[in-house]
């Protein structure tokens, strides 16, 4: 059973897109004018100054993806092999390993950036607001996604080899960050996910003074 579009209300919607990695459906192919509808929606994110600076590059040929994958897989392997084991649970890593390991064959993978490099000495707040300038619009296409069936990933991993992902797909690295990599797919089975669990309000939320 392949899942299909979704109806969600947005608590549903916001409250059950998790990263998908073991259900993605690797032998559906994902239309262009899916992606391209979710990617329509994401544009019209907040972003800083308005600028609108990010670039979105959509990879579904699978000479192109296995190419990407040989280098995620490497960043991959040496991020577990510098983690510590308690630092991540037995689910998180057979996680990890299981994207790694079928990256390649994922039907789709947007790659995001944006245009300027941040200086080496760039201050926390130049930091802030350069990548926040993406990721909203990262999450609206995941969202968007969501709502038409699909799973997603987000992974940065792929960022430890960022120059040989840019001379692969043709990005002047001099003039554009990347900034994450989604994969996406349609989602095996049923595609009512519960959802995602949570720490307690209480235990990460504090009014009017900082409470560790």
């Amino acid at each position: 059973m392949t899942a299909g579009p979704v109806s969600l209300d947005i608590d549903g919607l916001l409250t059950r897109t998790p990263t998908v990695r073991h259900r993605l459906d690797l032998s559906r192919p994902v239309p262009r004018p899916l992606i391209a509808q979710c990617l329509q929606l994401a544009l019209h994110a907040p972003n800083g100054g308005n600028r609108q600076n990010w670039r979105f590059l959509v990879i579904d040929d699978p000479e192109t993806r296995a190419g990407i994958a040989l280098h995620y897989r490497a960043a991959s392997d040496a991020y577990l092999a510098a983690t510590p084991p308690e630092a991540l649970s037995e689910k998180a890593v057979a996680g990890v390993r299981h994207l790694a390991d079928q990256l390649h064959r994922v039907p789709v993978l947007v790659l995001a950036g944006i245009r300027g490099r941040l200086p080496h000495d760039a201050t926390l707040a130049q930091q802030s607001g350069f990548f926040g300038s993406v990721y909203p619009a990262l999450w609206s296409f995941m969202l968007a996604a969501r709502s038409r069936g699909l799973g997603t990933a987000l992974t940065t991993a792929h960022l430890a080899h960022e120059r040989e992902v840019a001379a692969l797909v043709g990005i002047p690295a001099d003039a554009f960050t990347q900034v994450a990599l989604v994969a996406v797919g349609y989602t095996t089975g049923d595609c009512g996910f519960r959802p995602t669990p949570r720490q307690p309000l209480h235990d990460v939320v504090s009014w009017n003074g900082w409470r560790s």
